[in-house]
């Protein structure tokens, strides 16, 4: 046990963002106008303060969200990935450093920022993909690959600092990718390079229960589908419980469906009743939710996120 655990528990429950590179009217196409499809356009729209606002009203005590997923797309300036891509500033990376200005906009909420990473790079991107070592079809790493996107997540470890309170890696699959526990290290150093009480959680895909990882992790990814699941104890093998799931409504039916999709297919009195039970078995709960490219939620889903807070 750390403060650091106590500290994430204590938040209770917080809201995770899916803020990707693209147009999200597949997933939303009847919510919102047609989003810019000019990466740093798109990042410039944000609006932080309205933004913190909006979790602060929630009652969220964290919030997460994505540096990327997949594509070329970053979320804030990199010197170390623009030399390794061979692109210039402003070209993959954001110009605007979103994150930096979510750090002073959560401040005064007291509200701990949480960052999403991935183990599998700009693997979409067929010019720049190469140039870190994985591509699709997505094989095995190499140690090669592990170190240059380490040396990517480091720049931004190091620059947020002590502000980032916990990542969370996604795509650090053991069967799938190949990740054992020396390819995972580059990145759990990496992260503890920027602050040594972060909490740390890699992702090796969805499980039946709750479970540890990555040897020396704090916290175990706990990705579900839905909020049923609960953990047996607090502690698994010392990595603190915690569960990451979406509340949106799948378009064609299925589970995976749900993540980044506006609606809510769980009521405020449902989510209320899980988040208190996850908390009383000693759980934070993450809720993933929609958000355009304008930062802005759907409305159904705000709204049992504040019953939520407003009852918890």
């Amino acid at each position: 046990m750390s403060k650091a655990q106590d500290a994430f528990l204590a938040r209770r429950f917080g809201v995770f963002n899916h803020y990707l590179y693209g147009n999200p009217s597949d997933r939303a196409e009847d919510l919102f106008s047609r989003a810019p499809l000019d990466w740093n356009e798109s990042v410039d729209s944000v609006d932080v303060k309205d933004l913190a606002r909006r979790l602060h009203e929630t009652g969220a005590g964290y919030y997460f969200i994505t540096l990327m997923q997949g594509s070329r797309f970053m979320l804030g300036p990199n010197a170390a990935y623009d030399e390794i891509a061979g692109t210039k500033p402003g070209a993959a990376c954001s110009r605007r450093d979103l994150v930096a200005e979510l750090i002073d906009a959560l401040a005064p909420y007291d509200i701990d920022l949480c960052l999403y990473y991935t183990g599998d790079g700009p693997h979409i991107d067929q010019e720049i993909g190469p140039k870190f070592g994985y591509v699709d079809p997505r094989g095995q790493v190499t140690m090669d690959f592990v170190e240059k996107w380490a040396a990517v997540l480091k720049e931004y470890a190091v620059r947020y600092g002590s502000a980032i309170k916990a990542w969370w890696i996604d795509g650090c699959y053991a069967k799938a990718f190949g990740y054992t526990p020396a390819l995972l290290k580059p990145y759990y150093d990496a992260c503890k390079a920027g602050n040594p009480d972060c909490l740390v959680a890699m992702n090796n895909g969805v499980k039946d229960d709750f479970e540890k990882y990555y040897p020396d992790e704090e916290l175990t990814c706990g990705e579900f589908n839905d909020f049923v699941a609960l953990p047996k104890s607090r502690f698994i093998d010392g990595a603190q419980s915690h569960i990451l799931a979406p509340l949106g409504v799948s378009k064609d039916g299925s589970e995976w469906g749900r993540w980044r999709r506006p609606g809510a297919r769980r009521s405020g009195a449902y989510m209320l009743d899980y988040v208190r039970r996850a908390n009383q078995a000693g759980m934070p709960v993450t809720i993933d939710i929609f958000v355009d490219h304008q930062g802005r939620w759907d409305e159904a889903q705000f709204n049992v996120l504040k019953y939520i807070g407003d009852h918890l």
